[in-house]
């Protein structure tokens, strides 16, 4: 296991030299974050993270996220050309030692929230979803937290009318023409694709969700067989689907060599519906087994990058919301325990 943490380049307002700090961590997770989505990074901007990671003893091993162009996941005909400029920014990647990158392929929202500051009982804040709020969202007046400043009303009204005819099946048609074009250049350079699964699991303002299921894993995995072709296992996403059975899948896809990189977060269901936010990370906070997860995990041959997802604001930090330092650094030393005490097994 490679313990790693998301750091937002230059201008995160957390230093390499705090994460660095933390014990075990080996490398930073970071992207080329002023580019358009859709355009090349130069080699410039790659070499320029290497050189700072590596400056504080960090790695820089895995890119989370070269972002896929809505184009593509629209099927446009302009799609060969965005899927040419990933393509450059994969192998440009690979020149300064990248191995692994995560993206999504979820339409318009990569996540979403109906609050960034849920207070938790502890008197800590942190992302949440509630079923009852979503349902008063008039869909022609989106104001979302978090993707305000993301698009202008008009823009996100034109997106989400594109994606009125677009059905589930051709979404998924639309990946496998993007993964088709890419992997064999991934397969060449040395770099695994993780797809990150949809965040929420479920269907938002008719938009379709492909990779929320073992159904739809299973389906993308056999559609482009070569382990390049693999997961980003995200327990928080995953386990917003409480039919998802995290733990058999942690087994099964390890086994399979499919899991190239982790993200750990725990969830607390709120209702019986979809309800849930954002706590601390061990099992006894939430609603998901946390030891169970990483024990199936190391038990089947998992031996790749792990992060602490989101974390909680806590000791009055106002930090980004999910990507606050102190609860993620709470959250890497739970997680070198799990993993210290499986492997020990």
């Amino acid at each position: 296991m490679k313990l790693t943490f998301r750091w937002y380049g230059e201008d995160d307002s957390i230093k390499l030299k705090f994460i660095r700090q933390i014990p075990a961590m080996s490398g930073v997770v970071t992207a080329v974050y002023d580019v358009p989505v859709g355009e090349k990074w130069s080699d410039k901007s790659l070499e320029r993270l290497k050189q700072v990671a590596n400056g504080e003893n960090l790695e820089f091993e895995v890119i989370e996220s070269i972002p896929v162009h809505e184009d593509i996941k629209l099927g446009k005909p302009s799609r060969d050309k965005y899927i040419e400029n990933y393509i450059h920014n994969l192998r440009a990647a690979a020149k300064v030692g990248v191995k692994c990158v995560c993206y999504n392929f979820m339409p318009v929202f990569d996540w979403l929230r109906t609050t960034l500051k849920h207070i938790n009982a502890d008197g800590s804040n942190s992302l949440a979803y509630s079923h009852e709020d979503f349902a008063k969202v008039n869909p022609d007046e989106l104001h979302l937290p978090g993707w305000d400043e993301s698009y202008s009303p008009d823009e996100l009204k034109a997106l989400l009318n594109e994606y009125k005819s677009i059905s589930h099946e051709k979404l998924f048609e639309n990946l496998v023409y993007f993964l088709k074009k890419v992997i064999p250049v991934c397969e060449e350079c040395g770099i695994n694709m993780a797809i990150h699964p949809d965040d929420p699991p479920w269907d938002v303002f008719g938009l379709p969700r492909i990779i929320s299921s073992e159904e739809n894993l299973d389906k993308l995995f056999s559609a482009i067989p070569s382990t390049a072709n693999g997961l980003t296992f995200c327990t928080g996403s995953l386990g917003a689907g409480r039919s998802n059975d995290l733990i058999k899948m942690a087994a099964k896809y390890a086994a399979q060599g499919r899991i190239h990189f982790v993200h750990l977060r725990n969830i607390l269901y709120t209702d019986d519906k979809d309800s849930f936010a954002e706590t601390g990370h061990l099992t006894a906070e939430g609603s998901l087994d946390m030891a169970a997860i990483v024990r199936a995990l190391v038990k089947n041959g998992f031996n790749g990058y792990v992060r602490p997802d989101h974390g909680r604001n806590i000791w009055d930090e106002d930090g980004k919301p999910g990507y606050g330092l102190y609860d993620r650094a709470l959250g890497a030393a739970y997680i070198n325990g799990l993993f210290e005490m499986t492997e020990g097994e």
